[in-house]
């Protein structure tokens, strides 16, 4: 049943193309209710097989083509639905600050054993730093290439000015720290957050055992529920990707589509990039057996980009990585770190979209600021959870904070699970590669790899 009503509905989806395309092109001349029938058939059917299949990406998927159909057809209908897309945002809203500061304090006060493995927790951070801090640049070149966000015309509320102000580099280094972390989050101040949850992590890492326990316990609650809360939260997300869509469009016209495909074919050449030009390299200068980590590596990719969950990978990728001759004290101890700081798909991604935004919102920012946002995201990125949709969250905290527009963001949304296929998969790998890094940097990784044990795990 499934699989016959998505069969019908992407051939019905090629016959609306064809038409339109003909239609566009003058080559015949069909009337505007027949093809306005055809395109409806066609969102019917796809409204059937997201009712059979029960998946939320599904149905945001079929929201996007719904919202931009009603753009199109009605677009003083698509005007009056903005406010869902505004209830859709206070809700994500909310969710920011406390993920980001239960998910940091968590991350840095959770392994307060860096004391104890010293050099090793050391090299991995700076190696962390390092590459993610290169996945942002380079997802920042990949936008400003393409330019996937020029050309469309955000659509702006009566009476809505988009701020323009501009502040002295003292100013912007002392906007960095909080005077009062309940107005920081008041006022959506990620950065200012994530400096005090990183102080606040640090120092009940370096209280006694007795008294960071509780505390300790409190943010991974905390983080658990913030996680639950998102996910109650993103139900409403095809409601608010579909008001968000067909709001643009029913300002700006069906084009903002293309520039979807665009960000999208973007994102998936920085990824390769990213993981021929940076990762391969790394690879081969540490002198890590390629072929066998490739092996080794292949199911918990697939697994990772089949769920768009780093988490869900995790165990698979620990036995795989010990399988191929890594310790199991560095995979106990770099893997978990790896999912709070070293996202490097994640990161690419967050860097790209953040300069999508700021292209549709027509706004010029200089190098300088755009380091400055870069700098933003290379804190805020290390609070982005391995669950799906964790990075739109950090992205949209992120650009609330620098005073850009949200809509986009929204837009977003759409093809979102496809990008987070793309990320989680090279957030899983990256993450892989560092503990054998890691391992070969602390000279505990036998040239010999144990052969035989490697076979014996292969096999199973």
């Amino acid at each position: 049943m499934k699989r016959r009503l998505l069969l019908a509905a992407l051939v019905m989806m090629g016959v609306v193309g064809l038409l339109q395309s003909a239609a566009y092109l003058n080559i015949t001349s069909l009337p505007h209710s027949f093809l306005l029938s055809v395109r409806w058939i066609t969102l019917a059917l796809l409204i059937a097989y997201a009712v059979v299949r029960r998946s939320l990406t599904t149905w945001i998927i079929v929201s996007m083509f719904l919202g931009a159909e009603i753009g199109h057809d009605w677009p003083n209908v698509a005007t009056n639905l903005r406010v869902l897309s505004q209830i859709f945002l206070q809700l994500i809203k909310t969710i920011i600050a406390p993920l980001l500061f239960a998910t940091l304090v968590s991350g840095i006060a959770g392994h307060a054993d860096l004391k104890k493995v010293g050099r090793m927790g050391i090299k991995a951070i700076i190696y962390f730093e390092l590459v993610t801090t290169i996945a942002l640049f380079i997802g920042l070149a990949a936008i400003n290439i393409s330019k996937a966000g020029v050309g469309v015309q955000l659509p702006q509320a009566p009476g809505e000015v988009l701020p323009a102000t501009r502040h002295t580099p003292s100013e912007i280094i002392l906007h960095i720290f909080p005077e009062n972390i309940a107005k920081s989050v008041a006022e959506g101040q990620v950065l200012q957050v994530v400096v005090f949850a990183i102080i606040f992590g640090i120092a009940l890492a370096m209280v006694r055992e007795d008294k960071r326990k509780p505390m300790l316990a409190l943010t991974d609650s905390l983080a658990e529920v913030m996680f639950k809360f998102t996910n109650i939260v993103m139900w409403f997300a095809p409601l608010g990707v579909g008001a968000a869509i067909a709001y643009t469009v029913g300002h700006t016209g069906m084009g903002v589509l293309v520039n979807l495909a665009k960000l999208l074919a973007t994102l998936y050449v920085a990824l390769l990039v990213f993981l021929f030009g940076v990762l391969l390299p790394i690879a081969l200068f540490f002198r890590v057996p390629v072929k066998k980590f490739v092996k080794a590596v292949a199911e918990p990719a697939s697994i990772a980009f089949g769920t768009s969950s780093s988490e869900a990978a995790l165990p698979r990728a620990m036995e795989a990585m010990e399988g191929i001759g890594v310790p199991r004290k560095i995979v106990a101890f770099v893997m978990p770190t790896g999912y709070s700081f070293n996202l490097d798909g994640s990161s690419l991604y967050q860097s790209l979209g953040a300069i999508f935004v700021v292209q549709v919102a027509g706004i010029h920012l200089s190098f300088g600021q755009q380091l400055l946002l870069l700098l933003t995201l290379m804190l805020t990125s290390k609070g982005t959870a391995g669950v799906s949709r964790a990075s739109i969250v950090i992205l949209l905290g992120t650009v609330g904070s620098f005073g850009l527009p949200t809509e986009p963001v929204f837009i977003l949304l759409g093809i979102d699970q496809l990008m987070d296929m793309a990320r989680t998969t090279v957030n899983v790998i990256g993450n892989c590669l560092a503990t054998v890094v890691v391992a070969k940097w602390e000279g505990e990784y036998p040239e010999s790899s144990g052969s035989e044990a490697v076979q014996a795990a292969m096999a199973e």
